[in-house]
């Protein structure tokens, strides 16, 4: 990928911030040919990668280094895209949202700083994956389990600040963070909660600090570089049992999630439960023309036709419980109760206890794995996918509504429908999952138009998306109207007091500095 100079550097300060940069971390880890450009592109862009290019990465290993490329890039006014392992598929990988920024890719900094097993916790850098912690606990035989998301070869901090979502009790990632270390736009070091008291030993303990509570305001955010934080783990259940029904009919998803609700709101069910439609199940047995070889979406016809050969149901509920045998067996009952109120078929029954191998693809239990990546494979050629995620209450009526939505406009641009809905609580994530040949440009128009369509129907029905991808941050922002966007214009007037130049990470989540706010409309779709 040729270079795409960061707006107003001319090409001598650029070679000057580079140099400074080497001084700093090495001249091998300041990465700036063609070729390092190529790696840091979004890998599943819709459209050209060369859309979202990166001038330069840069690595650094120790929090004073972050520190230091925080400065020099203040002093020669060169913008930063830190990313924590730049595996967000989907939303842009580690490709900046504007063009021209030095990607800050922290992957070096991958250490395990603290693995408590008797308060549950860890403190982590950012490139420490799930995959890494995982170990870690293995080796230690902590009594500890991680939350992890479908795909779990990202970051443990990214994902959580990207508002990641697991399926086991600690399933809400950003939550799980407790005490946080950034490096702010000028380079100072802030240590968010108690951390904020120097040595204080309640740092990963206590989720709110004296005064205003900062954690969250680095997720999804500009405001700085985070470079450790404390996560809340689960402790490991003496057992877990898993209920498992397959649930026949599309608008069955309704009494589905008016049964599942109200129990997770009571704390029958602690879980976040992750129900996926029949294309969930079809896309790891096999590629889209093993079932249906047209380019058309699949008719219902061919889908009730694979259901019964697959003896699958339109939707599967999983719901584990964990912790003390008689505890969960007594859960259970009241669980199969409300669903045999609207369906006669029992549960399939799956129980693990300690000292169990633990099944290596089921994410209920904290394991992590790479299999989801297998749906990118679905259309043939460089397959990618889109994932458009908003947030509706958890109820039947909201539910079916958008189920019904998304369904019409998904159909209407003729696209396979694959959706699932998490239930978090009181609400719930609907992620429609867009998959496509990033070869074929036909797709790739059409699901442009198609991710347009989804946004501005879902928004006029009163739902946000809860994160996006880069070319589609300001369009979802824009949604987010209450006040004349207030939301925006508040997040634009703390990042221009705390970075006047721009510096960390312009435009992500469609907050931009006043020093680039003119280039807002560029690299959007």
């Amino acid at each position: 990928m040729k270079l795409t100079l960061p707006p107003r550097v001319s090409p001598q300060s650029f070679d000057a911030a580079l140099k400074a940069f080497a001084g700093v971390v090495g001249a091998g880890w300041v990465m700036s040919s063609d070729a390092d450009r190529d790696a840091y592109a979004d890998a599943y862009a819709p459209g050209s990668a060369e859309r979202w290019p990166a001038s330069a990465a840069v690595a650094p290993a120790s929090v004073e280094e972050v520190r230091a490329i925080v400065r020099i890039a203040n002093e020669y006014k060169v913008p930063l895209w830190p990313v924590a392992r730049g595996k967000n598929l989907g939303y842009g990988t580690a490709a900046p949202r504007m063009a021209g920024s030095v990607v800050l890719d922290m992957g070096r900094m991958n250490r395990i700083l603290e693995l408590d097993p008797k308060l549950a916790y860890a403190v982590v850098e950012p490139g420490v994956g799930f995959f890494d912690l995982h170990d870690e606990v293995e080796r230690q035989k902590a009594p500890l389990w991680l939350s992890v998301p479908g795909n779990g070869w990202g970051s443990v901090i990214g994902n959580a600040l990207e508002h990641g979502i697991g399926y086991t009790p600690y399933g809400l990632h950003a939550r799980n963070l407790c005490g946080i270390e950034a490096v702010l736009p000028d380079g100072d070091l802030l240590r968010t909660g108690m951390g904020a008291m120097k040595d204080n030993p309640a740092w990963h303990l206590f989720p709110m600090n004296y005064g205003p509570t900062w954690d969250l305001a680095f997720s999804q955010s500009n405001l700085g570089v985070v470079t450790k934080a404390g996560l809340w783990m689960q402790p490991a259940p003496e057992t877990s049992l898993e209920l498992t029904w397959d649930i026949p009919n599309e608008e069955d998803i309704g009494w589905v999630i008016d049964t599942v609700t109200p129990l997770k709101i009571a704390g029958v069910i602690d879980q976040n439960v992750f129900i996926p439609s029949w294309l969930g199940k079809i896309v790891v047995l096999g590629t889209r023309k093993d079932f249906w070889d047209k380019p058309t979406a699949m008719p219902e016809w061919r889908v009730k036709e694979l259901l019964k050969q697959y003896q699958l149901g339109y939707w599967r509920v999983s719901i584990r419980l964990y912790g003390d045998e008689s505890v969960n067996k007594a859960k259970a009952e009241v669980i199969k109760a409300a669903f045999k109120r609207h369906l006669s078929a029992p549960a399939m029954e799956s129980w693990w206890r300690q000292g169990d191998p633990k099944p290596p693809l089921d994410l209920a239990l904290g394991t992590p794995s790479a299999v989801p990546l297998q749906m990118s494979d679905w259309v043939g050629g460089r397959g990618a996918h889109l994932g458009f995620s908003p947030v509706v209450p958890a109820t039947g009526e909201h539910v079916m509504g958008q189920l019904k939505r998304s369904r019409k406009i998904i159909a209407d641009h003729d696209v396979d429908f694959y959706a699932s809905f998490t239930i978090g609580g009181r609400f719930a994530n609907n992620v429609n999952m867009l998959m496509y040949d990033r070869d074929n440009a036909a797709q790739v128009d059409n699901m442009k138009k198609l991710f347009n369509a989804l946004i501005s129907e879902t928004a006029k029905a009163g739902y946000g998306e809860y994160r996006t991808h880069l070319g589609w941050m300001d369009r979802v922002m824009d949604t987010f109207d209450f006040n004349d966007h207030a939301l925006r214009r508040f997040g634009e007037k703390v990042k221009d007091a705390l970075d006047p130049n721009g510096i960390i990470a312009p435009g992500k989540q469609g907050i931009w500095p006043a020093a680039y706010r003119a280039l807002q409309k560029e690299g959007a779709e």
